[in-house]
């Protein structure tokens, strides 16, 4: 079992986690602010690396979550990460939306999405501006043999009438035309765990991860040496355990069942 009162650090899974679709959970706000009350700090997590924060922060304003872009932590944001002191000098080819490029050049980096000379390194993330030339520029690089990173394993991306492919699906693409498999960033790899302990200052004894999803979620906090919260209240089953060969430190229904433990 897990003991919520000593935890300071809660990184948060957001859809099947504390809402699904627009809909905010029962007992998401009195979490929150337990959370607040203990005296700690909790981040909302996403492998989706499409769009910037902002986005994520109109829609928990929508649903009634007083949230800031610091509240935030997203697979770009572990990648940017990463990057920093390997890529720092590098021409990037960026794979990705218009958001998603600003974002690495915001953080300094040379971008391009373009095929030209010096390109020495090749980043996907789940890109919902997808064209071919992107897929026939990624194949070429490849091809030459420049690094190749991508921010997250995602199969697909849920929607409101079903899911789309996603970062993982896109890059399977690319490994059966060119053999290349990218190194990911995003979960369940455990570079965002680590990131948000260096950003707050706390140990892996004081940080928790809770998530829906056992093979993403769970895989990232058990990788990072952290406990896990396994809630079943979004995509994941008990079954998906075995499946995965990923154990949590605890399985628990809903975020509401989380709360009481904490009170």
């Amino acid at each position: 079992m897990i003991d919520f009162k000593q935890k300071k650090l809660f990184l948060l899974d957001m859809d099947g986690t504390i809402y699904l679709g627009d809909d905010l959970f029962d007992g998401t706000m009195d979490f929150l602010r337990q959370i607040r009350k203990q005296g700690g700090r909790y981040l909302f997590g996403t492998n989706n690396s499409s769009r910037g924060v902002n986005a994520y922060v109109e829609r928990l304003h929508r649903m009634g979550i007083d949230a800031t872009p610091d509240d935030f932590l997203t697979s770009t944001d572990a990648l940017i990460w990463y990057l920093h002191g390997k890529y720092d000098d590098a021409l990037i080819y960026a794979f990705g939306t218009k958001t998603f490029q600003g974002q690495l050049s915001d953080a300094g980096f040379r971008i391009t999405d373009r095929l030209e000379e010096g390109i020495s390194l090749l980043v996907c993330g789940f890109d919902t501006e997808l064209t071919f030339q992107k897929l026939e520029d990624a194949c070429i690089l490849l091809g030459k043999g420049v690094d190749f990173i991508a921010t997250n394993p995602d199969w697909v991306c849920p929607t409101a009438w079903g899911s789309v492919p996603d970062c993982g699906s896109v890059c399977e693409m690319l490994f059966r035309a060119t053999g290349r498999r990218p190194k990911f960033v995003g979960k369940p790899q455990p570079e965002m765990v680590l990131l948000s302990m260096e950003r707050c200052g706390c140990s892996r004894e004081e940080t928790v991860l809770i998530g829906d999803r056992v093979y993403t979620d769970i895989a990232c906090g058990v990788n990072a040496g952290i406990d896990t919260a396994f809630v079943l209240s979004g995509e994941g089953i008990v079954e998906d355990i075995e499946k995965f060969q990923v154990t949590p430190t605890g399985i628990y229904q809903n975020i509401r069942e989380i709360e009481k433990l904490m009170r």
